[in-house]
């Protein structure tokens, strides 16, 4: 068993239960580069403040350097967790002479809370990355449906008629948010802790400034104690992923039931179905099922880390070490599901006949009826929806019945007030209904053109910042395993 560097001075040997009990060696290989990266930024912000000589930090690069080329299988694993396993074969690859300078003016509290930072921040341009292909598809799927009639619905039932177009951009805009609360997260994620060291800093002359600079942050997260303790940006993260989630979920249930034979609205291409064991005929929705589940478990890994954190004083717990596996789980799911149904609606079959068909039954058109009769006659609204909705339970919607129907609650056949058969026949039209409601936001085809057009340039803003994002932390990255400075 490998020699516990830290133990050694303080404590006899551990039990090995409790040893294994708090270990998180097995789920810190997502850390292990980070924890590298982090490492180089310290030492040579100790080697430029002359706190370690320049022999001393030359041994230390260059062995972190062959430690980050070996990789995290070749660490020793029987340790407390990959920051210690890194300082163990940093140990034995130069010494404890050389080595022993590795953790001045840090600890593990601030040196764990840098590196799930970054890998966060990773994560979190990963997920911007999945959510714009998305929205991508989702814009082009919307153009390509511009004219796709289809019934929309309110408590699932029929509705009015809209298009596949406004309805698709619908979710769009729901994404847009979600973009937006995934880029507030991204700004607090990307705080340094370095240099707080336990929670009440260090005496050493450190210069907090250089190592956030030198690893890509945009600044330090000032008091040293909040520094160490928060997992807040962690529960951002997560309520971030639970939110976008939900709206995966959603237009996942969406596809999920219209795949239906009672719906029949679309067909999953063969790629993304999964067929029975027993039932030969079976073409089952199992990615949009499982992102539904995924939903959940993401939920989940918010909630977990909610009950975690609320009664934790002050400064660093060794609690927060459980909330690292959640957040790894969540986000990697939120990155997997947004990647499956942009593929899904990219090659998804579209029944536009059935959608058309669907669009007006249940008397979708009911409320321009009842709008044209208030425009036709000058009568009260609430008095045409009343003869509308007679009407409808009537089950004819001719225009002798309304016109009947229309005498017996004001006292005259609507005919004498204004209503024409043609005025009844363009307002049963369901081409006609998505046309007039051409208002901001509306269905009609060229309001969902502009839609498009303004969303298509906001697309664009939104990937060059996030390709001069992701370009700058390469940079960091390259900077410290090429020795240069950034």
């Amino acid at each position: 068993m490998t020699q516990n560097i830290i133990r050694k001075g303080r404590l006899m040997e551990f039990d090995e239960r409790a040893s294994r009990f708090i270990t998180s060696i097995a789920a810190d290989a997502w850390l292990f580069r980070y924890d590298i990266l982090v490492d180089l930024a310290h030492v040579r912000m100790l080697n430029k403040q002359e706190i370690i000589s320049q022999k001393t930090y030359n041994a230390l690069k260059q062995s972190l350097l062959n430690i980050n080329e070996r990789g995290y299988a070749f660490l020793p694993k029987d340790v407390d967790d990959v920051h210690v396993a890194i300082e163990t074969a940093l140990t034995d690859e130069v010494g404890p002479e050389q080595a022993g300078w590795l953790h001045l003016g840090r600890s593990r509290n601030d040196e764990v809370a840098a590196c799930i930072r970054m890998a966060v921040r990773d994560e979190l341009l990963l997920l911007k990355d999945a959510i714009l292909a998305l929205q991508s598809t989702l814009l082009e799927r919307s153009t390509e449906n511009l004219a796709t009639i289809m019934p929309g619905f309110t408590h699932l039932q029929h509705a009015q008629p809209t298009t596949l177009g406004h309805h698709l951009l619908a979710h769009y805009d729901a994404l847009e948010r979600d973009l937006a609360r995934l880029g507030n997260c991204y700004d607090r994620t990307n705080k340094s802790p370095l240099g707080a060291a336990a929670f009440a800093s260090t005496g050493w002359p450190v210069d907090r400034d250089s190592t956030a600079s030198a690893l890509g942050f945009d600044g330090i997260i000032e008091n040293s104690m909040d520094a160490v303790s928060t997992r807040d940006f962690v529960i951002e993260v997560l309520a971030t992923a639970s939110n976008f989630m939900i709206t995966l979920s959603r237009l996942s249930e969406e596809l999920i039931l219209w795949s239906t034979s009672e719906f029949g609205y679309v067909e999953l291409d063969d790629k993304f179905a999964s067929t029975s064991s027993i039932m030969p005929q079976k073409k089952n929705p199992d990615p949009l099922e499982l992102t539904r589940a995924k939903t959940g478990t993401v939920i989940g890994a918010l909630t977990a880390s909610l009950v975690i954190c609320k009664a934790l004083p002050y400064s660093y717990n060794l609690d927060l070490q459980e909330i690292t596996p959640h957040l790894h789980e969540a986000i990697s799911d939120a990155i997997d599901c947004a990647w499956i149904v942009q593929a899904i609606l990219q090659t998804l079959i579209i029944k536009r006949e059935r959608l058309a068909d669907m669009s007006s039954v249940g008397f979708t058109t009911a409320t321009e009826l009842a709008d044209t009769i208030v425009r036709t006659t000058s009568v009260p609204f609430r008095t045409a929806h009343t003869i509308v909705g007679e009407v409808v339970r009537i089950g004819n919607c001719d225009f002798d019945t309304i016109d009947s129907v229309g005498k017996k609650h004001v006292g005259k056949p609507l005919a004498l007030l204004g209503l024409t058969a043609s005025d009844v026949r363009e307002a049963l039209d369901v081409s006609h209904n998505i046309a007039k409601r051409n208002v901001k936001g509306g269905p009609a085809a060229s309001e969902v053109a502009r839609m498009i057009k303004a969303r298509r340039t906001r697309l664009r803003s939104q990937r060059r910042r996030l390709s001069l994002q992701q370009n700058a932390l390469q940079m960091v990255e390259k900077a410290l395993l090429h020795h240069t400075d950034v």
